[in-house]
């Protein structure tokens, strides 16, 4: 499977995750559920999915001022806890326009781009990556934050939706 296939699946999965988020009353969108520093509540969650995307999209693969920076409602928000007072709509519209850039993007993707070399620091040192590792890593990151909201809502007493790969692939 290439990138653009695994993120067509990403955004077919997204709308059945957002299709239930919508579904949940707000109580239980903004409950603090996660212990720690980061990422208490599912709106948390919501919102660093978006954010990893747009981070490593637009700034670091290419060079460009994130989304959220001029996003109405966004523009001063930062990767952290505490989104439970946020509207579910306005981290959804973030996430779509986030989603709406990296289709734009993908569109052009090229063998010379997927192995273009950009630099980062996120491992304490500055280093180039691949772009195609990158893009293998902002979607693997969304996959992992999906189950810990599938796992998150059943403890809540919710039943979401099957998000696997399996039920995205076409029969043969």
């Amino acid at each position: 499977m290439n990138i653009p296939d695994f993120y067509d699946y990403l955004t077919r999965a997204r709308r059945d995750l957002w299709t239930f988020l919508e579904s949940l009353p707000d109580e239980v969108l903004s409950r603090a559920v996660i212990p720690g520093p980061r990422f208490h509540c599912l709106k948390d969650l919501v919102f660093h999915m978006a954010d990893v995307e747009d981070g490593w999209s637009h700034m670091t693969i290419l060079h460009d001022m994130p989304i959220q920076a001029s996003f109405p409602g966004l523009e001063n928000a930062q990767d952290s806890p505490y989104k439970a007072n946020m509207p579910l709509e306005l981290l959804l519209n973030y996430w779509r326009a986030v989603e709406k850039s990296t289709l734009e993007y993908l569109v052009n993707l090229t063998p010379q781009e997927l192995a273009r070399a950009v630099m980062d620091d996120s491992r304490g040192k500055l280093e180039p990556f691949a772009v195609e590792g990158l893009l293998w890593h902002v979607m693997q990151h969304e996959v992992r934050h999906t189950a810990q909201v599938v796992v998150l809502s059943r403890q809540m007493g919710f039943e979401p939706p099957a998000l696997d790969l399996l039920y995205y692939l076409p029969s043969v």
